[in-house]
């Protein structure tokens, strides 16, 4: 893949303060029921050791899970899904979905696992999640990430060839950060920024307190919010398949195991046909 090109600055009005989400009605449609995983599969990728290298390159696979890494408890009187994050992969929806807001809580546990033990506690959501199972780190499909990670939540990964293009500064020579006024880059595998971007500003409950995660995705736009502050706004958000490029605007619902005890709950979706104003203002 070539390097990405610098685009010229645009100049954007996001609200990026707080903000109010709509108000839940009953056109939400619940993804998580509160009882079981029923509407999810569960992928398990191949077993690691404590550096994160194959042990051997057979995948657990689709819905086989002798250790499990996902399950659904009690806590505090509601039922949540509890991913212990002793393996790598994911639960994913059934179904696949675009243009929707979605709206999840969750909040970290104890435990970590692996190359991950003693480290950030780390998840994450994988949207518009296509293709094979196991096309990134033998766990995940291709998707876009809104990343899951202690002090780091609403951060950017292009998964196994998702890319999106996102206003950017430069810190350290190395890194970029989302900034509404700063320079659109396209962040993807192989391109010069890399696949990574870091969110803008700083939103996430200290641990074991629950948080709200808010996606929004409205054709190839998307906005990651957390605990009601909006983290970064990713623009023409693609795919790179077989050598060309193409949309990346509809797809599966992916939620990691990657080597921290996280729990979820209050899943669900609502169709959008155009982005929030109190987001964006153009």
């Amino acid at each position: 893949m070539k390097p990405a090109k610098l685009i010229a600055p645009i100049v954007l009005c996001v609200l990026t303060l707080g903000f109010s989400p709509p108000p839940k009605n009953d056109k939400w449609e619940v993804l998580f029921n509160g009882k079981d995983l029923t509407g999810w599969d569960t992928y398990i990728g191949p077993d690691l050791d404590d550096k994160g290298k194959f042990i051997n390159p057979n995948p657990i696979g689709l819905n086989t899970d002798p250790k499990q890494v996902f399950t659904v408890i009690k806590q505090d009187g509601d039922k949540v899904i509890r991913i212990s994050g002793e393996k790598w992969g994911a639960i994913s929806t059934k179904k696949a979905y675009s243009n929707y807001h979605l709206q999840l809580q969750f909040k970290w546990g104890q435990l970590t696992w692996g190359q991950k033990k003693g480290q950030k506690m780390d998840s994450g959501l994988l949207y518009h999640s296509v293709g094979a199972y196991g096309a990134d780190y033998g766990a995940w499909m291709r998707s876009q990430e809104f990343q899951i990670e202690q002090t780091n939540c609403g951060d950017y990964w292009g998964v196994a060839g998702g890319m999106a293009d996102i206003p950017v500064i430069k810190r350290y020579d190395k890194d970029y950060i989302y900034n509404v006024g700063g320079l659109m880059n396209t962040f993807a595998e192989g391109s010069k920024t890399g696949r990574h971007c870091i969110k803008g500003s700083d939103a996430e409950n200290p641990k074991g307190e629950w948080n709200t995660l808010d996606l929004y995705c409205n054709g190839d736009t998307s906005i990651h919010v957390i605990n009601d502050k909006v983290m970064m706004v990713l623009y023409h958000g693609r795919q790179a398949d077989g050598g060309q490029m193409k949309p990346l605007t509809k797809g599966k619902i992916q939620i990691q195991s990657e080597g921290a005890e996280v729990f979820y709950k209050e899943i669900m979706l609502q169709a959008i046909t155009q982005l929030p104003s109190e987001l964006i203002r153009q």
